[in-house]
């Protein structure tokens, strides 16, 4: 294909494994450029081709008038490399989303900044990495484990087109890890092989514990793997979501 013609694309609403966005930028050339923000936001974080390669899995940092810092549970501002729920703001974004809603902005503010949901951190230089959305945070035996770390991995395997990886009950730990698989066409894989290609490329308690096999996997209209849709029978009459 001529590609000559591609000037900018931006990307956004996910996070992308590190490897697949290098592959793009190989094949494409330094035209990817990648934001972060959201409907309550804008965009208040941006990194180019050139950015991202200096800091690879980045999201960006901040553009002119963005502010982004990185809280702990008990509303302490975390320090750089410490991970923790992301908030943020833009100065010239509006305010528009909570208007009159001044529960619903207690509930997710800190000194002036919104939280989008994403757990994160930054790094020495201020840019901003996303480790999952704080919804999907797995606590397994008193640790705490990001999907989308497992799912960046776990995208490589032969034979996987894409996967979602979340908890689900688990008698001694709290949760244990499963992984859905959307196959690729004619593919036959096996629980013990993704565990054994897993197997050195992340540390053993991040190696799901229960695979199943899918031809399509539940999306969105956006196009996100529907998360929710598989997670949740998992959990019906146990009392509790996560």
């Amino acid at each position: 294909y001529d590609l000559s013609h591609i000037v900018r694309v931006n990307h956004g609403a996910a996070p992308c494994p590190p490897e697949i966005k290098r592959q793009m930028i190989d094949w494409w050339g330094p035209v990817l450029g990648e934001y972060y923000g959201g409907t309550e936001t804008g965009t208040v974080v941006f990194c180019d081709s050139e950015q991202w390669l200096a800091h690879p899995g980045t999201v960006g940092r901040p553009v002119e008038g963005g502010h982004v810092r990185i809280y702990d549970a008990d509303g302490q501002v975390l320090p750089a490399g410490e991970i923790g729920e992301i908030f943020v703001r833009l100065d010239s974004f509006p305010d528009f989303t909570y208007q009159g809603r001044d529960a619903d902005r207690a509930a997710c503010e800190r000194d002036g900044l919104v939280s989008c949901g994403d757990i994160g951190y930054l790094d020495a230089d201020g840019f901003l990495y996303l480790c999952d959305r704080k919804r999907d945070m797995v606590i397994s035996g008193g640790v705490n484990i990001y999907p989308a770390e497992i799912e960046a991995v776990l995208i490589n395997c032969p034979g996987v087109h894409d996967c979602a990886v979340f908890g689900i009950p688990d008698t001694e730990f709290g949760e244990s890890l499963m992984a859905a698989i959307e196959c690729e066409p004619g593919a036959a894989l096996s629980e013990d092989a993704l565990r054994d290609w897993l197997d050195g490329r992340m540390t053993r308690f991040k190696i799901p514990r229960h695979f199943t096999f899918h031809d399509k996997l539940p999306r969105e209209d956006s196009g996100k793997i529907f998360k929710r849709k598989l997670r949740d029978p998992y959990w019906e009459g146990t009392g509790r979501n996560i």
